[in-house]
């Protein structure tokens, strides 16, 4: 192959894609000579361009074949970007180094002659562009234009706390979808293109960065597409360009005026008018500045959550389905923990006392104990009532570390607070604990099947829940027959 790093076999195993490395300062960038890339695109075939602007600018992309059957992207400058080879490969080697989930990978270059290439990761699943404008009869889901925006402002902060703190011509257009199906940034608008006066052009600084984001968001409500300006000499024809289209799709508009007639009946309109004003404020010049990109991930991330939620909420009911769970004879609190309803698990778990039979030790024991104590533990459960969680889990904690044994309950309330502080991993240990103590304890393991319900763990969360529901029928059995 002519690769200055290890050459792939000769032998031609299954085609399959290169794929995402997310290591980190491991990450290699392979130097390709021409004929490397050449033979790979056979010659650069016009049937295999994949960039959508169809070989017309100086950015195109096509798809190519390694020997080892791994298949690239390969990016191809026809006009002289970079005059000084030797900035060209220091700005391909920074842009390497970048491995994130949502960031395709940059894996290679050519700098033969006066060729200047770019070689990435394939991704094989089209544009964000195609899926939201070309595919008539597929329309995309609420809840994954969501994903998209949380993904795209992941990978613009990810690259922001990196040093890039621009992308050339972010649009539609740069949004790919890997082999699982989720958004990535393709990588190409990363690079700054130099020309013989040195001046960087195509790159837009962070404000137009954060308008460009705008855009997206503009595209992802309306389903509508913002022609993408080509790489524009200079930023403020590109601001130009921006400017004279995505406003004037939001301006003066509400949010249901604005959004795909495809999703009507079918999307949040909380998370629609969140997603909205988010679109206004990038485009308005005058909050750009008070914008940036964590602003972005922190505002999206809230609504990627329950999004998240509401999935596995319904993947945990299909399988509890298919486990044979009876989700007509669901108690409340075992209907809130299928529904994954974090609030209606709070408002019962606040009035429950359903571990009261448990004695802990000798009364002279208690009491002696609960003088120190029991401050922490009114505390905690004052907390908890006003859905202070954090300062509930620091109570908590203070309390089963000074005492000899604790009532299940509060393992049970802690757990609550960690799922409520997305973290999940904390939360199972703790039901964990409480079904140690207090072994036929529905309530225990219906925690822990929302714990694991959040860890992704769909069966084993399915699994608990009807175990959960199985002790509490044998529970209300022995209550009748006594």
């Amino acid at each position: 192959m002519g690769c200055c790093n290890s050459s792939p076999s000769m032998e031609d195993p299954p085609p399959q894609n290169v794929h995402q490395n997310h290591g980190g300062s491991d990450s290699q960038i392979t130097k390709f000579s021409f004929s490397d890339l050449n033979k790979a695109t056979e010659n650069f075939y016009l049937k295999n361009i994949v960039s959508e602007n169809g070989g017309e600018t100086s950015d195109t992309v096509y798809k190519g074949r390694l020997h080892n059957g791994g298949f690239i992207a390969v990016k191809k400058f026809m006009n002289m970007a970079w005059s000084d080879p030797n900035q060209f490969v220091e700005e391909a080697h920074r842009v390497g180094k970048l491995r994130h989930n949502s960031v395709v990978n940059l894996i290679g270059y050519c700098c033969d002659g006066n060729e200047r290439l770019l070689v990435a990761a394939f991704m094989p699943n089209d544009t964000l562009a195609k899926r939201l404008f070309h595919r008539k009869n597929q329309t995309m889901e609420w809840e994954m234009r969501l994903r998209v925006a949380f993904c795209v402002a992941q990978a613009l902060d990810f690259c922001s706390g990196g040093g890039f703190t621009s992308y050339n011509n972010l649009n539609a257009y740069s949004v790919l979808f890997n082999e699982d199906g989720d958004a990535c940034l393709s990588c190409f608008g990363l690079m700054k293109e130099f020309k013989d006066d040195q001046r960087a052009t195509g790159s837009v600084n962070s404000e137009s960065l954060i308008f460009g984001f705008g855009t997206l968001l503009v595209n992802l409500l309306s389903g509508k597409q913002i022609p993408p300006s080509h790489v524009s000499d200079s930023v403020q024809v590109l601001s130009r360009v921006l400017a004279t289209q995505a406003p004037e799709m939001i301006h003066g508009k509400s949010v249901v005026e604005l959004i795909d007639p495809n999703l009507k009946g079918k999307f949040s309109a909380e998370e629609a008018t969140i997603i909205f004003k988010l679109a206004s404020q990038c485009l308005q010049y005058e909050d750009i500045e008070s914008l940036n990109t964590k602003d972005l991930v922190t505002t999206l991330e809230t609504l990627h959550t329950k999004t998240n939620v509401r999935a596995l909420s319904y993947g945990m009911l299909e399988m509890a389905k298919r486990k044979d769970v009876s989700l007509n004879q669901l108690s409340t609190l075992g209907d809130a923990c299928l529904k994954m309803d974090l609030k209606a698990i709070h408002k019962i778990l606040v009035m429950a006392e359903d571990d009261k039979e448990l004695v802990e030790f000798s009364f002279e024991e208690w009491l002696e104990e609960v003088k120190d104590i029991q401050e922490v533990r009114k505390h905690g459960d004052q907390a908890f009532l006003e859905q202070d969680f954090e300062t509930a889990i620091d109570c908590y904690s203070q309390l089963i570390e000074s005492r000899r044994m604790v009532y299940p309950s509060v393992y049970a309330r802690r757990c609550l607070c960690y799922l409520f502080c997305n973290q999940p991993d904390r939360a199972l240990k703790d039901g964990m604990v409480a079904q140690q103590l207090f072994p036929d304890w529905p309530t225990a393991f219906y925690l822990q099947s929302v714990a694991l319900s959040q860890l992704n763990m769909i069966t084993d969360s399915a699994d608990t829940l009807k175990e959960a529901t199985l002790l509490e029928a044998k529970r209300q059995h022995q209550e009748k027959e006594s």
